[in-house]
């Protein structure tokens, strides 16, 4: 069977499940839509988690970074996972305690504010639009290959997708419809990987075959990659890094934007009891390992393979000619997502680190400059056609590729629609609205989402970790913040707590615009790409974790300076902290 029909076998397959379990689920009403009716199972809830968590960042674009960067580029995965544990010791039993559907409900309600709530909603936005932007950005990545579609095409093919199962079933919907997403992404990662680890090292298990020895060279693994970039001008794959500020700030920046995000909180809300949040939390842990643990070995691996592809006798050989290239490439540089350009006219694909170390040896070799360029997106989903695996296992990486950027952005955009509908329209706009008149403007405020993210995924500013990493700063520096003084801080208060949301906002996204060059400061070069201007060399990815710092000093200042927050606020703080006996999530 054709490639093309494989694909479409796989991946219209699993369309078709996703939209029958969303029509079986129908949300029937606004517990439903926002919690699922707080009667989801502790596992099942953990799986949905680990789903709505793995988005196309971590099952596309990770290992993609990873293959790139090497060790460097580890903090995405001790980041990530990291910030699980945060949310589960101190954030998810105790918001369960309190019993709201959202996260600025808890903020405007701890904080007796009603402009608290409104600049929550904010932040939420600013960090869940920015999150799905890189979702709808891989997506179009997975679909102009597998459905042999441009990328537009891809992002409306796929907004249809979530739109049906997401706005018809709510939470209720996307949580059984993630379960399913999750089986599917968790076995499309983890076959090619087993495959291609047993093709390179003769070990089945990929985090073992990772440290293994490779097979036709007779040395380890990690060892031949090595060998192989180095004496292409390219950096020690497991070189430490040099900027050792901005590594920890970035791990610190991923750590709390996990425990600060929106889309993930409000699953613990979906869970009968308090108890039930902490397992849900341990569960994910270990659905999300599975992926975590794998995706190092399928980047190594991955890049080996691409480097092994190009220059078939080694680096010191000369690359393949072009005319002969294998038709995996052929068929990606249809997507422009792989580009060539033969700056010496030799017929032949020259890859390498055009740096002005290298520079004397390409001369010596008759070359002039770096030929073959790729989007890092592309690695897990062209790895197995790199591996020459069988056509199912492609067909079913495309189907897993595409659960992982929409399970995410499911999640994501019922945040944003709760966000909207509950504590805009709700809490300020017509308290007084029916349920059925608020599960209304709930389904219309997510087709809105759906649109605008659509709209905005067709021009990312960057790879899909890269802008996800965007979102996570967003979240570290304005929310996350506001949780932990909420909970543990009986003297922060509202006036505090709005003046330290605003300041870790602000603060970050003037720092990332200005230093991705997206904002032009009169009487300065243009700041984007260029690290040695960078403040003490620290990245905009790694920012949140400053702009964190500056929201916790502002409201601890502003709230010292001020009158205490009122009795019964403490009280309320106090009684938090214990989380025992929380019946169901009431909205109320």
């Amino acid at each position: 069977m054709d490639q093309f029909y494989i694909n479409l076998l796989f991946v219209g397959g699993s369309f078709a499940l996703y939209i029958a379990i969303a029509i079986w689920a129908k949300a029937g009403s606004t517990s439903d839509f926002y919690v699922a009716g707080g009667g989801i199972h502790p596992v099942t809830n953990g799986m949905a988690i680990g789903a709505d968590w793995m988005s196309a960042a971590s099952f596309i674009s990770m290992a993609g970074l990873i293959a790139a960067g090497g060790y460097a580029n580890s903090t995405f995965l001790m980041g990530w996972t990291g910030g699980y544990v945060l949310l589960a010791m101190l954030l998810a039993p105790y918001l369960r305690k309190f019993g709201k559907f959202t996260v600025p409900e808890f903020i405007g309600d701890r904080f007796y504010s009603r402009n608290a709530r409104f600049v929550a909603v904010a932040c939420l936005l600013a960090a869940s639009i920015t999150y799905v932007i890189g979702q709808m950005a891989g997506a179009g990545v997975a679909f102009s290959r597998f459905l042999e579609v441009d990328a537009t095409t891809g992002l409306i093919i796929a907004a249809i997708v979530v739109f049906i199962y997401a706005v018809l079933g709510g939470m209720k919907g996307i949580t059984y419809t993630q379960v399913a997403q999750y089986c599917v992404l968790i076995i499309a990662y983890t076959i090619p990987a087993v495959f291609i680890s047993l093709q390179l090292t003769g070990n089945p298990i990929p985090p073992l075959g990772l440290f293994s020895t490779h097979v036709e060279s007779g040395v380890p693994l990690l060892e031949k990659l090595d060998e192989v970039i180095t004496a292409l001008g390219f950096r020690d794959y497991t070189a430490d890094v040099d900027n050792k500020l901005n590594m920890v700030l970035f791990t610190l920046s991923l750590m709390i934007g996990t425990a600060g995000l929106p889309h993930v909180i409000i699953r613990f809300f979906t869970v009968p009891k308090v108890a039930d949040a902490r397992w849900s939390a341990g569960w994910a842990l270990v659905f999300i390992a599975l992926l975590y643990l794998t995706a190092p070995a399928v980047a190594s691996m991955a890049r080996l393979n691409l480097m092994t592809t190009i220059y078939p006798d080694g680096p010191e050989a000369q690359a393949i000619e072009y005319e002969e290239r294998p038709q995996w490439i052929r068929e990606w540089e249809v997507t422009g997502l792989i580009q060539f350009e033969d700056k010496n006219n030799d017929g032949r694909i020259q890859h390498y680190n055009d740096t002005e170390e290298f520079e004397p040896t390409a001369e010596a070799r008759g070359w002039e400059g770096n030929e073959f360029n790729y989007n890092n997106d592309i690695l897990v989903l062209a790895n197995p056609e790199i591996a020459n695996l069988p056509g199912w296992v492609i067909g079913l990486i495309a189907a897993g590729g595409l659960a992982a950027a929409l399970s995410t952005a499911a999640g994501l955009l019922l945040a944003i629609s709760s966000a909207v509908s509950h504590d805009l329209i709700k809490g300020a706009i017509n308290p007084n609205i029916s349920d059925k008149g608020e599960l209304l403007a709930a389904r219309i405020s997510m087709g809105v989402a759906i649109a605008l993210a659509t709209y905005l995924g067709a021009n990312p500013p960057g790879f899909a970790a890269q802008v996800v990493a965007l979102a996570f700063g967003i979240a570290a520096a304005s929310l996350f913040p506001a949780l932990m003084m909420g909970i543990f801080s009986k003297r922060v208060n509202n006036k505090g707590a709005i003046a330290g949301m605003l300041a870790g906002l602000i603060s970050t996204l003037v720092y990332i615009f200005i230093f991705l060059g997206w904002f032009f400061i009169p009487g300065t070069n243009n700041l984007a790409n260029t690290p040695d201007n960078w403040l003490l060399g620290i990245s905009p990815l790694s920012f949140g974790a400053v702009g964190a710092m500056i929201n916790f000093a502002v409201a601890f200042i502003v709230s010292n300076a001020t009158e205490e927050p009122p009795v019964e606020i403490q009280e309320l703080v106090e009684s938090v902290r214990y989380p025992r006996g929380a019946g169901k999530a009431t909205g109320h």
